[in-house]
């Protein structure tokens, strides 16, 4: 025995046991203290313990009455404390034993260390305690037993304080914690920062930030809101600034498809909407359309969307959902703009909502004014303006545009001074369809003008930048996958956070595997092991492809028809549909048999399955399990902010220079590596779903340029094999 504790390497070597397990030790312990307490009750100092006693008692009763008159406080000085004394605290205190096997658990290592010194939880509390801390003895008897794990800045400073007591590296405890990516609390980010940026900035903090210099903490908030989570680019402190200043106008009861309605009577419509609110500010807000308004646009979509046209009206294409849905997005913004007040931030032009009508898009002076109105929030024009003046077109086209099909879209506009004089309005009134060909004509001019000046504001390849230019942009990307296992928490402790940790890692995985985009991989449906495959037939029906267990090729095979790809028609499908058979590399199967049979049983919860292979994490406030184009976009780019960006204040990320940014960049790095690995456009193109003249235009400069060289290191892999 070492003073009260025993020496377990004399114990081992005795019992002939060549380790002995933290469970055995605690259990011997008893056994060895009951041992210790049976000898010193039957030794020798028991026996002059008892005389002592003995003799106490005789003089008790004759001390009587003067132990009545003594004070009470100096009979309390007299007495000594019952019990043996505490162990004195030594701050460096020497091991037991210095070889052992490392613990592997949290848990297990704090109780083997305690042990190895000699030492109890309450006696360790004694030793790191300091005037001010809150540490309760009972933390550490919670950390022993598993109940809790240290997760604020306090309590992490406590691991450290345990590990230079115990001469650990820096570190030791928190690298064994069971969810490595779990973010801390209490950080002292000052408090003019709102919850919900407090609890995005806790992810990328160190833990030693509160005792930090100011000047550094300064340092470190800001580069985390410029690079993590706004994302450092021209464009996003653009898109930063431009999304506080709402102003578009929402449209929530318009549909897609359906039958076309005609129209109402323009009069009873403006009677019905004159009392509404002419928005004498709008403090740049989104509002509902008005009435007259939300019923033109209902008829619009209807039109450009219905599988049949109604009698009597022509057009040329059909709106997908998905194009429906952005058109409607952006005529939005273009009616917010011209009903937004020009005293607010906007700087809008200040119509009356009861004014607002698809007759005034017939007018060139109020395109003209939404063009300069764009160009003076941007500073310059982009590939959008000219977009929107295609819309234009289609509307106006001769015989199939929507806008010329309904002359009496004119009885809806007023005079709006500096846009829309009386003379215009009389002249659409008399004749409409020269009207429509007049501004048809102005239209056109306006795009050679735009396409002539405009500028790209955002650089898709921008946010991958230092990827693509790697030797190997594949296994420079591939490195966020490693880093997300890395960070893998413990799936019986923490449940969800382990299955959106396997889902992370999926959505990387089958990206780079597949090379679809946001929408082919959002949509993909999935069918369990065992189970009958969704019929191509079917899949065609819902523009969906599907992940399922193929028994012929023994893997799991991915099938997306055609049709499902927003370039369906080019030469690269020649009509038959997308199939892959994933490879088994990397444990890809394992995750996707342990997402399919739990994780995302986890993560749906108690919601309808949407029969998805991803599915969001269901909360109370959930209302679909699905993703959709914005929150999956969110999604991903909140996978690369957690480990994809290497953070050199904790050490935590991947690569080092990268910028948060969406799912379509993964095809981007597939092709540009391919492009670096054979210099082929039509390689490359094989990998994305796409033609070589696309991969020529988009990703041409990341072609090698001593093309010769790239010749020549072909070559060279038949001599290096031989």
């Amino acid at each position: 025995m070492l003073g009260r504790h025993a020496n377990w390497e004399e114990i081992s070597f005795a019992c002939g046991l060549e380790q002995t397990s933290a469970k055995f030790r605690r259990v011997a312990q008893y056994g060895f203290d009951a041992i210790s307490r049976w000898l010193g009750d039957t030794g020798p100092s028991h026996k002059k313990s008892s005389i002592i006693r003995k003799e106490t008692k005789t003089c008790s009763r004759a001390k009587g009455l003067s132990s009545k008159r003594t004070p009470t406080t100096a009979k309390a000085r007299n007495r000594l404390k019952p019990g043996p004394k505490a162990k004195p605290i030594e701050e460096f205190p020497e091991p037991l034993f210095e070889t052992y096997n490392e613990p592997v658990s949290f848990q297990a290592a704090l109780q083997f260390h305690i042990d190895r010194f000699g030492e109890s939880y309450y006696h360790l509390h004694r030793a790191i305690f300091r005037d001010g801390d809150t540490l309760e003895a009972t933390t550490l008897l919670s950390w022993l037993k598993g109940t809790k794990v240290p997760r604020s800045v306090a309590n992490l400073e406590i691991l450290n304080r345990i590990e230079r007591r115990y001469r650990l590296p820096l570190g030791y405890f928190k690298e064994k914690l069971p969810h490595q990516s779990r973010a801390g609390v209490g950080y002292d980010v000052g408090d003019d920062v709102s919850p919900a940026e407090r609890r995005r900035l806790a992810w990328h903090m160190p833990d030693d930030f509160n005792s930090l210099p100011e000047e550094k903490r300064a340092e470190i908030l800001e580069w985390v809101r410029r690079v993590i989570l706004t994302g450092a680019t021209d464009y996003r402190r653009y898109q930063a600034l431009a999304t506080k200043q709402r102003y578009a106008i929402r449209f929530p009861g318009v549909t897609y498809g359906g039958s076309h309605r005609p129209m109402t009577s323009p009069r009873t419509v403006i009677e019905e909407t004159k009392e509404e609110l002419e928005d004498p500010d709008m403090l740049s807000g989104v509002i509902d359309a008005p009435a007259q308004l939300a019923l033109e646009m209902a008829n619009l979509m209807s039109f450009k969307t219905a599988t049949l046209t109604a009698v009597g009206f022509k057009r040329n294409g059909v709106w997908g959902e998905e194009t429906a849905s952005q058109k409607l997005e952006h005529l939005g913004l273009m009616f917010g703009a011209l009903a937004a007040s020009p005293e607010g931030k906007v700087a809008g032009r200040g119509v009356p909502l009861n004014a607002l009508t698809f007759g005034l898009l017939v007018f060139p002076g109020v395109w003209d004014w939404y063009l300069q109105w764009r160009e003076r929030r941007r500073g310059f024009y982009t590939a959008w303006e000219a977009d929107m003046l295609s819309i234009s077109l289609s509307l106006t086209r001769e015989e199939t545009g929507w806008i010329r099909q309904h002359p009496e879209l004119i009885e809806r506009v007023v005079l709006v001074s500096g846009l829309v004089t009386k003379e215009q309005i009389a002249f659409a009134r008399r004749d409409w369809h020269a009207c429509c060909d007049a501004f048809h004509s102005h239209a056109r001019n306006r795009i050679r003008e735009i396409q002539r000046v405009m500028r790209v504001h955002r650089d898709p390849f921008e946010p991958i930048m230092c990827v693509l230019e790697a030797p190997s942009p594949l296994a420079e990307y591939r490195k966020i996958t490693d880093e997300i296992l890395l960070r893998m928490p413990d799936k019986d402790r923490y449940p969800r956070a382990a299955a959106e940790c396997v889902r992370s890692f999926l959505m990387l995985r089958l990206g780079l595997h597949l090379g679809l985009r946001q929408k082919n991989l959002r949509q993909l449906l999935f069918c369990p092991r065992g189970h009958f495959p969704t019929s191509e037939r079917r899949l065609e029906e819902m523009r969906r492809g599907e992940i399922r267990w193929s028994e012929r090729e023994r893997g799991w095979e991915v099938l997306i028809p055609s049709v499902a790809f927003k370039n369906a028609n080019s030469s690269f499908f020649g009509s038959k549909p997308f199939r892959l058979i994933l490879p088994d590399l990397l444990d890809l199967y394992h995750y996707i048999n342990a997402y399919i049979g739990c994780h995302r049983k986890v993560l749906l919860g108690q919601a309808i399955d949407p029969g998805t292979f991803f599915v969001k994490t269901v909360k109370l406030s959930s209302a679909d399990a699905a993703y959709n184009q914005t929150t999956f976009y969110e999604a991903w780019r909140l996978i690369i902010q957690r480990y994809g960006i290497y953070n050199p204040y904790t050490g935590r990320g991947a690569i080092s220079g990268l910028l948060p940014h969406g799912p379509h960049n993964v095809r981007d790095v597939l092709a540009t590596h391919i492009l670096k690995l054979t210099g082929s456009y039509e390689q490359a193109s094989y990998a994305i779903q796409d033609t070589p003249e696309m991969v020529k235009q988009h990703y041409g400069r990341f072609l090698p340029q001593d093309k010769a060289a790239l010749a020549a290191k072909i070559l060279n892999q038949v001599w290096e094999a031989a």
